[in-house]
């Protein structure tokens, strides 16, 4: 055991801990400021970071017996600072916390960046959060609360935090020039991975020239939730092709979708949804490609809710068979991804049930439409009652279970 003094949240600290006691569980068990988590306990994903000597460290790998002397601040310690008090009001209003483990660390992080980092952009906030990982939140609202800060600070510059920033500056440049290693050294700066072109050995160091390969392309469409579902439609497979190769068309009969402009290969618009108190509208665009011999259609769409700051993608493959002369079978294909504060619903039972209920829906309004080509009216948004879904899934399961035996 050895006694190490320090100061922690402004307090004097003296406490005796083993050599290999780290400053996460000193904190927490000696010290008994359990608002720092720990989560993975080797340093990755960033849940435990506090300011040692006003720079970030991951509390579960610094020894407690290194921290000798030095000043350490927690999410306890942050009460008159001015900083912090603008990262959370802004993580409140941008929905940026979820279940909250992370978030010590994040606001950590976050202030960091803030004080360092005054002009970055949405790519730089989100290379600076790579070393904290969140489970919940999907990191949209989180990046959005930083960034507004930064603007916030951009367009009405605060005196407290211009003060903060100068010491950073200074700190760090008397940190370097004590190191014996300053000398000649330059720093890295973060990019994204660069990959070999196909057709030709040069390789790119432009984070903005970055193509995936085709092989990556590939890989990527094949992230995220996929749901199938079909319907029938009471009309010749030529007749319902005919129809569903519009673009236009094809939109108009989707529940809550409406088109603001259009040509022949791509819309702009934007989808509503209703899933009990919770409402969305993501605006975007969408693109078709046809294989008319095979009568398969791929709809790939992106948009973002302007509310959550959700971001949605989805490829929607359907793929056309005469049951008859007169009838129609239309096998849809949904792959789609959620990123942002609704990523949470992406993978649930309800969500999956609500999309194939929108396919029903979808089907319905392709019928009419096809009975009245002149009825144009937008279908209402997809609403939806999740307590309804709920028994129906948990009686399906029950009929399943039955059927099983």
């Amino acid at each position: 055991m050895k006694t190490i003094t320090l100061t922690v949240n402004g307090n004097n600290i003296q406490k005796a801990v083993s050599d290999r006691t780290h400053l996460g569980d000193f904190l927490r068990d000696v010290v008994q400021l359990t608002g720092t988590h720990l989560g993975c306990e080797h340093g990755v994903c960033g849940a435990c970071t506090v300011l040692l000597d006003g720079e970030p460290v991951r509390a579960c790998i610094t020894y407690a017996v290194a921290c000798e002397g030095r000043a350490i601040t927690t999410i306890e310690g942050y009460e008159s600072d001015t900083v912090m008090s603008r990262l959370r009001a802004a993580f409140n209003v941008h929905h940026a916390l979820q279940c909250g483990y992370c978030t010590p660390g994040m606001l950590a992080t976050a202030r960091d960046i803030i004080l360092r980092l005054p002009n970055a952009d949405e790519q730089r906030v989100r290379i600076e959060l790579a070393g904290n990982l969140c489970r919940c939140t999907g990191y949209m609202g989180i990046v959005s609360a930083i960034l507004a800060v930064l603007q916030d600070l951009r367009d009405q510059p605060d005196a407290q935090v211009q003060a903060l920033r100068l010491a950073a500056v200074k700190g760090g440049a008397q940190r370097i020039a004590a190191s014996e290693f300053a000398q000649g050294f330059t720093s890295f700066e973060a990019k994204r991975r660069v990959e070999q072109n196909p057709e030709s050995s040069a390789l790119t160091s432009d984070p903005a020239k970055f193509q995936a390969s085709p092989s990556t392309r590939q890989e990527s469409q094949q992230k995220g939730t996929k749901v199938h579902a079909s319907f029938e439609v009471p009309f010749g497979v030529e007749d319902v092709w005919s129809f569903m190769s519009d673009l236009n068309a094809v939109a108009s009969c989707l529940p809550g979708a409406q088109i603001e402009s259009e040509t022949p290969e791509q819309v702009a618009g934007k989808i509503s949804i209703k899933f009990g108190p919770m409402a969305a509208t993501f605006k975007g665009n969408a693109t078709i490609d046809r294989d008319p011999a095979q009568r398969i259609a791929v709809l790939k769409g992106a948009g973002q809710d302007s509310v959550s700051q959700s971001r949605a993608t989805g490829d929607v493959r359907y793929q056309l068979e005469a049951v008859s002369a007169s009838s129609t079978r239309v096998a849809v294909d949904l792959l789609y991804t959620l990123q942002g504060p609704l990523a949470q619903f992406s993978r649930s039972g309800l969500v999956q049930e609500f999309v194939k209920r929108m396919v029903a829906d979808f089907g319905k309004n392709v019928t009419q439409r096809l009975a009245s080509p002149q009825t144009i009216a937008p279908p209402q948004a997809a609403s939806i009652n999740p307590v309804g879904v709920l028994f129906s899934i948990l009686w399906q399961k029950i009929k399943n279970l039955f059927v099983a035996r």
